[in-house]
């Protein structure tokens, strides 16, 4: 699907407005809007900056009040800051959402045969459809857990898949996949909150499927897991602590649960059960929705200087009296290089074709693959295999010369550690910049969150758009200045 020409919208908020030579979400055409957002556009059209800003400012104030920030590590300050939030939602029609749900399905189904496969009889290796070397070589592959059987054989209870729409095509394909202890979901519901405050008019104008129910499927999953029945079932979210980038989300799931947020030091292990510490003793737990990495989760089995785990936990979790959500291990499959074999898995253990495209990988611990990166890094997008939030990455395009060759010796180095991929040319969506107190593209990905309890995926409609705020910017992440967008799915057909 080609993108319109570079030309200008001329209505009120949007006067001014240059659709550009990137697939825009909101416009086929200059003045156009697509169908999904027709409604939308007669609702904002008319409202002047002015009206707009005064919206925004509301916004950030909810924000505020309700303590909805998150951490910027890279700064060094470690200080807490307000989530950056666009007004202007992002809207997908109803038939183009089915699509993605049944692909996020399909794929969420497949990651979970792979880890139970990974760690039982490893039947993928012995028939050679991924080569050993890579998985025996990933640091998030624990040899721990080999032959753990999982509650209910869920390793993927929470899953977030990103995806981004490429401009050239106009189709959504996955960019990453994120099942260890995927974060954001509280700033989908929070989002929503707002913009039915700030732009009431607007959303009821738009029928929107609702997100407000993620919390009780949630709930109903870890409470399926419990050893002892759902009905004895003592549920915990086990946090790193407050200094944790993702913190307002622990204690914010905490509360929308109904359970006890807790920190290692609250826990206990005693003759290979977890108790909880409370003012009338020792409370058993028998379900952990666990918030921090494996490496922290238990000193005696891990990293010897944890302070944030258990003592014993991996014990009690081996003897089947405690559940991990989400399972130990998960890493493996979150791996970079990983990922490109995601649709070899799909046809592997299910027998189906990858409803969603996958974007192209070059795994540098492959001979050719590293020979190809190395003569193309200006032109391709390199990534560490283990890092999220934008770290450890090279924007091949955007990046000097120096820092380029930086990357050539750190890919030669160790080229297990690396992979990369075409720039996928990212669609955008309008957003309003206050600084210039206009409209303007930004490019956007987005992050549903999927819920699996061993039979099938439950998606939240929509999920989280993320959105890079600096004009021009491809990155999206928020400890990498980027921002979030309400998305809406239409409940009737565009």
């Amino acid at each position: 699907m080609g993108a319109a020409p570079a030309q200008m919208a001329n209505s009120g908020l949007f006067e001014g407005y240059d659709t550009g030579s990137f697939y825009d979400e909101m416009f086929s055409a200059p003045g156009q809007p697509r169908a999904q957002y027709t409604k939308l556009f007669q609702k904002l059209a008319t409202m002047a900056p002015a009206q707009f800003e005064e919206r925004r400012k509301l916004a950030d104030l909810s924000f505020l009040i309700q303590g909805i920030t998150f951490t910027v590590y890279s700064d060094g300050r470690g200080t807490e800051r307000l989530f950056p939030f666009d007004l202007i939602p992002r809207i997908l029609p109803r038939s183009e959402w089915e699509r993605i749900d049944r692909g996020l399905s399909q794929r969420v189904m497949a990651l979970n045969l792979f880890l139970q496969d990974i760690y039982g009889p490893q039947r993928i290796l012995r028939d050679r459809r991924i080569p050993r070397s890579l998985i025996y070589s990933c640091p998030h592959f624990r040899r721990e857990v080999i032959g753990v059987e999982v509650p209910r054989g869920i390793h993927t209870h929470v899953c977030g898949i990103d995806l981004v729409r490429d401009s050239k095509t106009g189709e959504f394909c996955v960019l990453e996949d994120n099942v260890r202890t995927p974060s954001g979901v509280s700033y989908v519901l929070e989002n929503r909150i707002v913009m039915t405050r700030t732009l009431p008019e607007a959303f009821q104008a738009c029928e929107v499927l609702p997100v407000n129910h993620y919390p009780a499927e949630l709930s109903r999953i870890l409470r399926s897991l419990s050893p002892r029945g759902e009905d004895d079932a003592q549920i915990v979210l086990l946090t790193p602590g407050i200094y944790n980038s993702a913190y307002f989300e622990h204690s914010f799931l905490a509360q929308q649960m109904g359970i006890e947020l807790v920190e290692g030091r609250d826990l206990v292990v005693d003759g290979g059960v977890v108790y909880m510490k409370t003012i009338r003793g020792l409370t058993r737990v028998d379900v952990i929705y666990r918030r921090m990495d494996d490496d922290f989760l238990d000193p005696l089995a891990f990293r010897a200087d944890s302070i944030l785990g258990v003592p014993g936990l991996m014990g009690a979790y081996r003897a089947g009296n405690v559940a991990l959500a989400n399972a130990v291990g998960n890493g493996v499959a979150d791996d970079k290089a990983i990922y490109a074999y995601v649709p070899d898995f799909i046809r592997y253990y299910l027998g189906e074709e990858p409803v969603l495209r996958s974007v192209e990988t070059y795994i540098c611990a492959k001979p050719d693959d590293l020979s190809y990166v190395l003569s193309h890094l200006p032109e391709l997008v390199v990534k560490a295999v283990g890092e999220s939030g934008g770290y450890g990455m090279l924007i091949g395009p955007s990046s000097d010369s120096k820092r380029i060759e930086e990357f050539r010796e750190r890919v030669r180095a160790n080229p297990r550690n690396y992979i990369a991929q075409p720039v996928v040319p990212l669609s955008r969506v309008p957003s309003y910049d206050s600084v210039e107190s206009s409209v303007g593209g930004r490019h956007v990905d987005l992050r549903p969150y999927c819920l699996y309890d061993g039979e099938k995926v439950t998606i939240v409609p929509g999920g989280l758009t993320r959105v890079a705020l600096q004009r021009g910017s491809l990155v999206v992440n928020s400890s990498q200045g980027g921002g979030s967008k309400d998305t809406w799915v239409l409940r009737g057909e565009d």
